[in-house]
């Protein structure tokens, strides 16, 4: 069975805040609502074009949140060099999260999974998420302990 999974990641800390799976019937824009966080303190929301959409920006809108989603092109209508430039900027923040899935294919043996039931794929990634977090965690703590240590006379 293939799954798919969505996630919400703090962009200034990298930590995982929400996650979603499903099958992977499910396109992946029908995740973004399963993992928006309204208890999220930040109003900014940033993702690739597979969510883009107007019915998303108005709805975003009504909520307060301000859209950081990246422009998508389209045959016969490709994007304005404006339209590449605001992605490139947005991209600047987007890869804080790409460098998530790259330390799970680096370190914890990837995003592949093989189980019968989406019972077990859950907890498998919750369990990688759990993970992810407690790593880094301890790599923000050796961070500020470093920077206390250098500090101190």
């Amino acid at each position: 069975m293939e799954y798919l999974w969505g996630v919400l990641i703090d962009a200034k800390y990298k930590f995982i805040r929400v996650h979603a799976v499903t099958d992977a019937s499910v396109h992946d824009s029908q995740m973004f609502a399963h993992v928006l966080d309204i208890d999220n303190e930040s109003d900014e929301i940033w993702a690739d074009s597979a969510y883009a959409s107007a019915k998303r920006e108005e709805v975003l809108g009504i909520l307060g949140y301000k859209s950081h989603i990246h422009e998508r092109g389209y045959r016969k209508h490709p994007l304005s060099e404006a339209q590449k430039e605001a992605n490139r900027e947005k991209s600047k923040t987007r890869v804080r999260v790409e460098h998530v899935f790259g330390d799970w294919v680096m370190r914890m043996g990837g995003k592949l999974v093989r189980y019968i039931g989406m019972e077990w794929v859950r907890a498998h990634q919750g369990l990688k998420v759990l993970t992810y977090n407690l790593n880094r965690y301890v790599s923000l703590q050796k961070q500020v302990v470093k920077v206390c240590s250098r500090s101190v006379p």
